[in-house]
């Protein structure tokens, strides 16, 4: 489903929703009479449905609830397509991973109701709700049976309308990073709630290295002959890898396909036995030829990698230079340099977390301009945050990094 599709759901379907859970989580409160919070923690659920960037950002989060519980006791609930991530953190089983299929409404409800009596089969004792808002993962955390249930609670602040359906409510901080956010939630479970009242206590301090993505060398012989087969000729360094694509989700990321061709032609000029690679998914093929077709010596992968081999080619490659997304995040996994381009949001909560990477971020008053509380809107038609960063300027950033070398 298309992105939009699935914020309409979300947005009609979810409140109704959210609404008569909140009125059944109240009347059966009336009814408790022990202290479940007193209870001991044995398995924990994840649900970070869209975005594999930020499931990177998850990896101490995961790290601590498997220290408290144990690997094969942490669970975690994503869209189908974002799972990928996941098996490369290799932190939890791959048969503890709930996948749930948006391709359209049937698959949608479907493997949702799948996926809520696995999660109930396997009696999970406490949820962890990482998405900014979402009713759809409210809902989820709710229907999950688990009596711990910790996530974004709006209290006074505006935002969608999810309900009451936690039991752990944090308010959301937009002063900390969203690693350490994550880190967050997973301390909650160690704090007893106190009634309708903000969740309190230290943000966590201690935060965990990211793992290393190894692949063989023999993964990465056949990924430089795929390469050489598309360009009919050997690599050479400096392998530059321009990856113009973004999430479907926030389109406005997007530095502009002419930026990165202009781009592309400077570096072709200063390093002339350079291999420019650009990347992209199947459906940015058509977009990724384009560019490639501008720039000498330049070819397009998008539509011919995996997204294993897009890590396996980060190890191969020199330098990445990204718009805000995904990619930007996978890299940190392994040693390439990246430069990535902000705009619309900023690397003061969604930075990837490397010393090999160097943030562009333009300097404008409206600049970020979508947060948690606009739903992640912007009022901006134009995007004048990334039109104000021109190809001269990463030319100069790259150029720099490059001849360190």
């Amino acid at each position: 489903m298309k992105p939009s599709v699935v914020c309409w759901i979300d947005r009609n379907f979810g409140r109704p929703i959210c609404l008569i859970l909140t009125l059944h989580k109240r009347f059966f409160d009336l009814f408790k009479k022990n202290n479940i919070h007193n209870n001991k923690i044995s398995k924990i659920l994840f649900i970070k449905l869209v975005e594999q960037g930020s499931t990177v950002l998850a990896y101490s989060a995961l790290k601590r609830a498997v220290e408290m519980v144990g690997k094969e006791n942490v669970y975690f609930a994503v869209f189908k397509e974002n799972r990928f991530i996941l098996d490369v953190l290799n932190i939890i089983p791959s048969s503890n991973v709930f996948e749930i299929d948006f391709d359209d409404l049937k698959k949608f409800s479907f493997s949702s109701i799948k996926t809520i009596f696995r999660i109930r089969k396997e009696k999970i004792d406490a949820v962890i709700d990482m998405e900014f808002f979402s009713r759809a993962s409210a809902i989820f955390s709710y229907l999950s049976g688990a009596y711990k249930r910790v996530g974004l609670h709006l209290f006074t602040c505006e935002g969608p309308y999810r309900g009451d359906l936690l039991t752990h409510k944090l308010l959301y901080n937009p002063y900390i990073h969203t690693s350490r956010f994550f880190l967050s939630l997973v301390e909650a479970l160690n704090h007893v709630p106190h009634g309708n009242s903000p969740m309190i206590f230290n943000v966590p301090e201690e935060m965990s290295a990211h793992p290393t993505f190894s692949p063989s060398r023999e993964e990465k012989q056949l990924l430089i002959e795929k390469i050489e087969k598309l360009i009919k000729a050997k690599l050479s360094k400096p392998i530059i890898i321009l990856n113009p694509n973004a999430s479907d989700m926030l389109p406005i990321r997007r530095w502009k396909e002419e930026n990165f061709i202009e781009l592309g032609r400077m570096l072709a000029e200063e390093f002339p036995g350079s291999s420019i690679i650009i990347t992209g998914a199947h459906k940015e093929k058509e977009k990724a030829d384009i560019i490639a077709s501008h720039i000498r010596n330049a070819v397009s992968l998008a539509g011919h990698t995996s997204l294993r081999e897009l890590l396996v080619l980060y190890c191969i490659g020199d330098l990445l230079i990204t718009n805000d997304s995904g990619p930007a995040h996978f890299s940190t996994l392994t040693s390439i340099k990246s430069v990535i381009l902000f705009g619309p949001e900023t690397p003061l909560l969604y930075g990837p977390l490397s010393q090999n990477t160097t943030v562009i971020v333009p300097n404008l008053v409206c600049s970020p301009c979508v947060n948690v509380f606009n739903h992640r809107i912007t009022p901006c038609e134009e995007g004048a945050c990334l039109k104000g960063i021109m190809p001269q300027d990463v030319f100069h950033r790259v150029k720099k990094l490059l001849y360190v070398d």
